[in-house]
C-alpha cells in the first residue's frame, strides 16, 4: 500500500488509538481537538484506508498460562515462491505460532511462538515444525525476559518527518 498523506489530526488520532483503542469517540475527539462527528468520519476513513487494521486487547500471556516464549529461525530447502507461500500458510495454522516473518539472509523465516510449557513447545517443534514439508533446519532461542514490547509504530518519527517537510 502506498504511503497515505496524513494531516496532524489524522496522525494524532492514530497515535491515540494505538495507545488506547478502547476509548470512546467522544474522548478521542476531545484528545485530538475536534468535535465527535468529524472525528468518527476520520476514524472510519482511516479504517477504510487500511491504516487501522483492528482493535485488540493486550493480554498477559504468562498470566494465562503461556510460560514459554521462543523465537524459531527456520531455513527451507527451497525458496521458490510457491514453497515460501506454502510455509506461510502452514504457519498460520499452528496455534503456537503468533508471528511469522520472512527474512532476507541466512534464515528464511523467524517465528514467534508461545506455549504453556517447554514440553508442549518441544512436542510442537519435533512433531510439527521440523516435520513440515520443505523445512531444512530450525534453530530456537528461548526468551528469558522481554526488555521492550511496544506494538505499532513510533508516531513521534512521523511528526518529526512531517515538520521537516513543511
Amino acid at each position: 500500500m502506498p504511503h497515505t498523506k496524513l494531516d496532524p489530526i489524522d496522525r494524532k488520532i492514530l497515535a491515540e488509538l494505538q495507545a488506547d483503542g478502547r476509548m470512546t469517540n467522544v474522548e478521542l475527539s476531545a484528545r485530538v481537538g475536534i468535535s465527535a462527528p468529524p472525528c468518527l468520519r476520520r476514524v472510519r476513513s482511516l479504517e477504510e484506508a487500511g491504516l487501522i487494521q483492528g482493535y485488540h486487547a493486550d493480554v498477559n500471556a504468562r498470566a494465562l498460562g503461556f510460560e514459554v516464549q521462543v523465537f524459531a529461525m527456520v531455513g527451507l530447502h527451497s525458496q521458490a515462491e510457491v514453497d515460501l507461500s506454502a510455509f506461510e500458510e502452514r504457519a498460520r495454522e499452528w496455534p503456537f505460532v503468533r508471528e511469522c516473518h520472512m527474512l532476507n539472509g541466512e534464515i528464511d523465516f523467524i517465528l514467534k511462538c508461545v506455549a504453556p510449557d517447554l514440553s508442549s513447545f518441544q512436542d510442537f517443534l519435533t512433531h510439527e515444525l521440523t516435520a513440515a514439508p520443505n523445512v531444512a533446519s530450525v534453530k530456537t532461542s528461548l526468551v528469558i525476559r522481554c526488555g521492550k514490547d511496544e506494538p505499532g509504530v513510533p508516531f513521534s518519527v512521523l511528526e518529526e518527518r512531517a515538520a521537516a517537510q513543511e
